[in-house]
């Protein structure tokens, strides 16, 4: 079932698919998760960068790590029919630990032809905690959609 989800959004989302399907293999239980805020879908997915597959990781410069954490995020827009258009947004993420360190992280865009992403990485703890907070606003719109999730990461 999750390898089914995974398949399907690398039909759709290609590197987003690429890294779903890589999780699908090694966890299945960190399957996609997202948010539906009218007309837009929020996707996003928090997990350790040693999952990557090394030549994925190569091509988008990110380090693969146990010690470090990756949230990539997607937007679409519904289209006609059950079509859904990739859209464009200002993304801000931060998290805070149960300890309540806060951090913001760089997140920066990664434009495909037929797709856009954003990606943060960070470096973890061991059984570290996060509590995340994404500030998402679509291009061409005044309301931004937040979306709240917890991560514990595993480095050992």
């Amino acid at each position: 079932m999750a390898m089914q989800r995974a398949t399907r959004f690398f039909n759709r989302f290609g590197l987003y698919g690429l890294v779903l399907l890589g999780l699908a293999a090694v966890a299945p239980a960190q399957a996609d998760t997202s948010e539906t805020f009218g007309d837009y879908t929020v996707h996003f997915n928090a997990f350790n960068t040693n999952v990557l597959q090394p030549s994925m990781a190569e091509a988008y410069n990110i380090v693969r790590s146990k010690n470090r954490g990756m949230v990539i995020v997607s937007v679409v827009k519904k289209g006609e029919g059950s079509a859904t258009v990739p859209v464009r947004a200002n993304v801000t993420l931060s998290a805070s630990n149960l300890t309540g360190q806060f951090r913001k992280f760089k997140v920066r865009e990664i434009d495909e032809k037929d797709s856009v992403y954003y990606v943060a990485v960070f470096h973890v703890a061991h059984e570290e905690m996060l509590d995340f907070s994404l500030q998402v606003l679509p291009e061409g719109e005044t309301k931004v959609r937040t979306v709240q999730f917890r991560q514990k990461f595993y480095t050992q």
